[in-house]
């Protein structure tokens, strides 16, 4: 199965969001390109906000590019089996913690953002920290941080803001 075919899968599993749901859906359909940067009408990517339920936090980074506060995530690679696998290896390589397992139940929420390259079409899992977890900052990062819960909203966007929450009704 190529991995354009699992997201069509993905989202045809989605039980919410149906407008936005509707229209990936449909870009799916028009662009076969549509899970690769190169393509200019926009893109599908996978992310994942990496949670440590015990603590009560989540762990952000803050983008090299972008310089937001923002769950690990990003751009579709050719060795990406599934949207799942793209979003864990994106949340792995991101925060540097190995052993994070994705929260079943498939994506938490859909996000779709203007960005420097093209139309973002995220689809946004959630990752959960080992115990003894260790984060170590990647090339794409300026710096990471753990934020409780609660203090998200005092350093993130309301789209990150939405995705604690959503993730915090899966846990």
């Amino acid at each position: 199965m190529s991995l354009h075919t699992d997201a069509v899968r993905v989202l045809e599993g989605y039980g919410d969001q149906e407008q936005l749901r509707r229209t990936y859906l449909d870009h799916l359909a028009a662009h076969e390109d549509a899970m690769w940067k190169a393509c200019a009408a926009g893109h599908l990517t996978a992310s994942a906000l990496v949670v440590d339920p015990e603590r009560g936090r989540v762990l952000l980074t803050l983008h090299r590019k972008l310089r937001m506060w923002l769950q690990m995530g990003g751009h579709c690679e050719p060795g990406d089996r599934t949207m799942a696998a793209a979003a864990l290896r994106e949340a792995t390589e991101e925060s540097g913690i190995p052993g994070l397992d994705l929260l079943p139940g498939g994506p938490v929420r859909l996000d779709r953002h203007a960005t420097p390259c093209a139309w973002h079409l995220d689809v946004q899992y959630a990752a959960v920290a080992p115990p003894d977890a260790v984060e170590a900052i990647s090339d794409e990062s300026l710096d990471l941080r753990w934020y409780a819960y609660d203090d998200v909203a005092d350093v993130a966007d309301a789209s990150v803001v939405r995705l604690v929450e959503r993730t915090l009704t899966r846990l």
